[in-house]
């Protein structure tokens, strides 16, 4: 074969060989920030919750030696209105007997157990910390405005993403306020990659230790977990440790939220500070 016919050969078996197939591109990859406003729209997807949220709250804690702290820890068996978190409350000890009624409003970094489980984890903290026996002042109306148009967004202003990471079936999400960081609480966000639903997350909150002048604002980091009921997110879990140095009884405390249930409706007067006591012929269990 001649030279000429030896390049020409080659050309024609390059020439019928298929051309590599060119690789996918990958899909668009949504940015940090906008995880972070897909995880908000997912659990705000959610809201609001039923109206009403019957549960066990069990608190435990351990003294400043490691042992067990009866004092600060109970248990309450709470029916809360969503709207609100106005509370009616019970302690409950050994057996079946159960302790006097009490009003309650259930709050995060306020002077008060943390909850309810269908809290708003989005929500800021008040700009004053209020007292435990806070009862919310109706406002008047608005005068109603006509709407031109509504827009939709997908953003979250409130923080800022420093960090993501894929971590198994999960998005962690570390954040930190962009404004006010007293009141806006979230620091770590772990959710599920595919939904944005979230699991865990991490934040901040306040122990409010002695009364009066004398009173001392300690610093708490909280892990919360989540899962799902009737399609809610609900707490079920909370760990706390206080910081700034705090060594006393309750350096790290737990809450558990379990037997959660959606009472389809309550008597009104569980919600009224004023009239309770009234009722305890009625008292439930």
């Amino acid at each position: 074969m001649s030279h000429v016919a030896f390049w020409m050969f080659l050309a024609m078996l390059f020439a019928a060989a298929p051309a590599p197939a060119p690789a996918p591109e990958p899909g668009a990859t949504p940015s940090p920030q906008r995880v972070l406003g897909l995880i908000r729209a997912a659990f705000r997807a959610h809201r609001p919750p039923p109206p009403f949220v019957s549960y066990t709250m069990v608190r435990s804690q351990k003294d400043s030696n490691g042992f067990p702290d009866y004092v600060g820890s109970y248990t309450y068996h709470i029916w809360c209105r969503t709207s609100d978190r106005a509370s009616l409350a019970r302690k409950v000890f050994r057996n079946t007997y159960r302790g006097s009624l009490e009003w309650q409003r259930q709050a995060f970094n306020e002077r008060i157990d943390p909850g309810p489980p269908t809290a708003d984890v989005f929500e800021p903290a008040p700009a004053k910390s209020r007292p435990a026996n806070f009862v919310p002042t109706p406002e008047p109306p608005a005068s109603p405005l006509r709407v031109i148009g509504e827009t939709g967004v997908v953003g979250e202003f409130d923080y800022a993403v420093r960090t993501l990471a894929i971590e198994g079936d999960q998005v962690h999400l570390t954040i930190e306020p962009t404004r006010d960081p007293d009141r806006n609480r979230l620091r770590e966000i772990w959710a599920d990659k595919k939904t944005y639903e979230i699991k865990q997350l991490a934040a901040t909150d306040k122990l409010f230790y002695g009364t009066g002048r004398s009173e001392i604002v300690y610093g708490v980091r909280f892990i919360v977990k989540f899962a799902t009921l009737e399609g809610f997110p609900i707490i079920t879990d909370i760990h706390g440790v206080v910081g700034d140095n705090y060594n006393d009884d309750g350096k790290e405390v737990d809450f558990k939220y379990s037997a959660v249930t959606f009472p389809k409706t309550l008597p009104d007067w569980y919600f009224d500070a004023k009239s309770y006591a009234s009722h305890t012929s009625e008292a439930p269990l």
